[in-house]
């Protein structure tokens, strides 16, 4: 284990693409990657309990610091000596700095240099988070990979408008990287700039010359088409140093898993699979499945007959409708545990294809299938 918090090693990189297999050592393990990051927000991923992720093979986790900081508060989980031991996660964890609730709280939130007003969501009481408040919080919960506070613009957005909140991203990320003092902590930029290729440049130049243990891409998947995504990526990743991990933000989808990957990128998250999960959709090898429909009653195959989880080996679709119909809370969980293990499989497979040499080949195969079947959402 390196004297640093984390420390990435490039295995294989593959000739035909910038995909790459490699590891992210951790003080609570090691992450194979490519890998996909279940969400956590609260400090549980709804509805699978952390024996369940360890049994699936997940070794990361994100939980959001601004959520965490208003319930149940970092004095709560500083008393149990860090969030590991709050959640009885014994796995790696990533913090979010609460960035993406600057752009999805709309009017509950006032930006300025100095940072954000936030009104809670919960109580309505008012919060001002700073980039160096938001660091020490993220010391307290004792995460493996703290996230800077950023700004993330809206899309579609006037370029004016980018341009302002790159600029005050990087001025966070400094004031960040002078307030974070935990050394067994991580400490993550953010790359914005939204879908300019030139403001996305000069967010990695200003982000690299600070120096971070990682580099995130946000601003991305909040509702720009996916195609112009993949060439954010093409024209960001490359910037980006080739011995430190790079992590896209919020996407979650099979389809851009992969052509993320393709592009170079080590770690993702989304609320995808759990949410989905929670609504009575599934994830399976021929696309959604929506196994609340009535034409799911009596069917008594699996949720996906060519998955090998738990789920599908024990619970038909039939059993599995009912439960949710009924408003049995193990319908969620099943839901769940069977989305979140595709994605791992997913990702494994994917991490397979790279240590043999022939990811090209499964990139043809399973491109034209994922974008077919899941081509809509990231």
């Amino acid at each position: 284990m390196s004297s640093l918090p984390v420390k990435y090693s490039l295995i294989k990189q593959c000739q035909f693409s910038g995909a790459r297999l490699g590891t992210l050592e951790t003080s609570h393990g090691r992450v194979d990657t490519p890998a996909f990051m279940p969400v956590g927000t609260q400090g549980t991923v709804k509805a699978i309990t952390p024996g369940e992720l360890e049994t699936m093979g997940t070794g990361l986790i994100l939980s959001n610091c601004y959520h965490l900081f208003l319930r149940p508060g970092v004095e709560v989980i500083a008393r149990h000596g860090g969030l590991h031991r709050f959640s009885n996660w014994r796995g790696a964890i990533l913090t979010d700095s609460g960035g993406f609730q600057i752009f999805s709280l709309g009017g509950m939130r006032k930006v300025s240099d100095d940072g954000v007003l936030f009104t809670s969501h919960i109580d309505g009481s008012a919060h001002f988070l700073t980039p160096e408040r938001v660091a020490r919080l993220q010391n307290i919960i004792a995460s493996d990979i703290a996230m800077v506070l950023d700004q993330c613009s809206a899309y579609p957005a006037e370029k004016g408008a980018v341009k302002e909140a790159v600029e005050r991203t990087t001025r966070w990320a400094a004031r960040a990287r002078q307030a974070h003092k935990n050394d067994r902590q991580a400490l993550f930029a953010i790359v914005q700039g939204g879908v300019f290729d030139d403001l996305r440049q000069l967010s990695v130049a200003a982000l690299v010359e600070i120096g971070f243990d990682g580099y995130a891409i946000g601003g991305l998947a909040v509702g720009e088409p996916k195609a112009l995504m993949y060439k954010c990526l093409e024209h960001t990743v490359p910037q980006l140093p080739a011995g430190k991990v790079r992590y896209l933000m919020g996407v979650g989808s099979p389809d851009a898993l992969l052509e993320g990957v393709r592009r170079g990128i080590d770690i993702f998250d989304s609320v995808l699979p759990t949410r989905i999960a929670r609504n009575g959709r599934v994830m399976t090898a021929k696309g959604y499945l929506p196994i609340r429909n009535s034409i799911y009653a009596g069917d008594l195959s699996p949720l996906d007959p060519d998955c090998q989880c738990s789920v599908c080996r024990n619970y038909s679709r039939a059993y599995i409708r009912h439960l949710l119909n009924a408003g049995e809370i193990l319908g969620l969980r099943l839901t769940t545990y069977h989305n979140l293990f595709y994605l791992d499989h997913l990702m494994k497979e994917i991490r397979l294809a790279l240590q043999e040499e022939r990811f090209e080949n499964y990139y043809c195969k399973m491109n034209p299938k994922l974008t077919k079947f899941y081509g809509g959402v990231v």
